[in-house]
C-alpha cells in the first residue's frame, strides 16, 4: 500500500539523517561520550514528536467513536419517532465511514421529523379554520408525537373533506343570500333565475378554466357557449346549473386532495433517497 511506502521511506530519511549527524560530529571531532548524548537527544525530540502524533490520531479515533454512539442513540430516537426500521450499518465499514453513514442518516431523519411537524402544524391551521366557518369539532391527534405517514395522509383527507363540505355550504349561503337580497326580491321570479344564471355561469366558467375542463355534455355547453338570452331559465335548469357548480367545486377540491398526497408522497420519496436540496428546488417549482 502507498501508506506502507511512505512509511518506509520516513524511516529511511530518518537513518539518513542520523548518519549525517554521526559523520558532521566526527569531522569536527565530538567525543563519542557527547556524541551519544546527542543522538539521546534526537531519540527523544523525535519520540516526543511521534508520541504527539499518536496522540492526536487516538484524540481523532476517540471523537469518532464518541460521535458513532450519540448518533446511534439519536437514530434509535428518530426511527422510534417516525415509525421506521431499525438502520443498519455496513459489517465491514471502517469508522470513519461508518461514522459519516450515521450522521447522514441522523441529518436526514432530523429533516424529515421536522417536514412531518411542519405539514402537520400546517394542517391543524387549515382544519381550525375550516372548523370555525363549519362549526364542528377538531379532529383528535397527539400535537406533541412526531405523525407516521398514515396518520398525514389521513388528516390530508379529513382536511379535504372538510374543504369539500366548506364549498357545498358556501354554495348554499350564496344562494339563500341571493334570495333574502332586497334587490332580489323586488325581481320577478324569472328575472331572480336570470340573476342566480348569471352568478352561477360566471363561477362555472372561473372553475372550468382552473380545471382545464371542456364542456363535454350539450347542458354544459348551453350554459357556458350559447347566448346568455338562448338558455332556458326553468327551474329544472336553474337546479341542473347549481349541480353542476357543485360537482365542480367538488372536483376542485379533490384534485387539492390528490395534489397534498402527492406531494407528501414526493418528499417522503426524497428523503428515502437523500434527494440533495438543490435537485428538490428545482423540481419544486413544477
Amino acid at each position: 500500500a502507498l501508506s506502507e511506502v511512505l512509511a518506509a521511506e520516513a524511516a529511511s530519511c530518518l537513518n539518513r539523517a542520523m548518519a549525517t549527524l554521526r559523520d558532521i560530529w566526527e569531522e569536527i571531532g565530538i567525543p563519542e561520550e557527547q556524541r551519544l548524548e546527542r543522538t539521546d537527544v534526537v531519540r527523544r525530540h523525535i519520540k516526543s514528536l511521534l508520541d504527539m502524533m499518536v496522540a492526536e490520531e487516538e484524540d481523532l479515533k476517540e471523537r469518532l467513536l464518541k460521535s458513532i454512539a450519540l448518533c446511534r442513540k439519536e437514530l434509535d430516537t428518530l426511527c422510534r419517532e417516525l415509525q421506521l426500521g431499525p438502520f443498519e450499518t455496513e459489517e465491514k465499514s471502517t469508522i470513519l465511514q461508518m461514522e459519516k453513514n450515521l450522521r447522514t442518516r441522523v441529518e436526514v431523519l432530523r429533516k424529515q421529523k421536522q417536514d412531518r411537524r411542519q405539514e402537520l402544524k400546517a394542517l391543524q391551521e387549515q382544519e381550525r379554520d375550516l372548523c370555525d366557518i363549519l362549526c364542528t369539532a377538531l379532529f383528535s391527534t397527539d400535537s406533541g408525537a412526531v405523525p407516521s405517514l398514515e396518520d398525514l395522509d389521513r388528516y390530508r383527507r379529513h382536511v379535504a373533506s372538510l374543504n369539500t363540505l366548506k364549498v357545498s355550504v358556501e354554495g348554499e349561503r350564496v344562494a339563500e343570500g341571493l334570495a333574502r337580497s332586497p334587490c332580489f326580491l323586488t325581481l320577478t321570479p324569472q328575472e331572480q333565475r336570470r340573476e342566480a344564471f348569471l352568478t352561477n355561469k360566471r363561477q362555472i366558467i372561473l372553475l372550468m378554466e382552473e380545471l382545464d375542463h371542456t364542456p363535454d355534455t350539450s347542458f354544459e355547453r348551453d350554459v357556458v357557449c350559447e347566448e346568455e338570452e338562448a338558455f332556458c331559465l326553468s327551474e329544472d335548469n336553474i337546479m341542473a346549473l347549481q349541480e353542476l357548480l357543485q360537482r365542480l367545486e367538488a372536483r376542485r377540491a379533490l384534485n387539492e386532495a390528490a395534489c397534498a398526497e402527492l406531494r407528501a408522497r414526493i418528499v417522503a420519496l426524497w428523503e428515502r433517497l437523500q434527494v440533495p436540496e438543490g435537485e428538490r428546488e428545482s423540481s419544486a417549482v413544477h
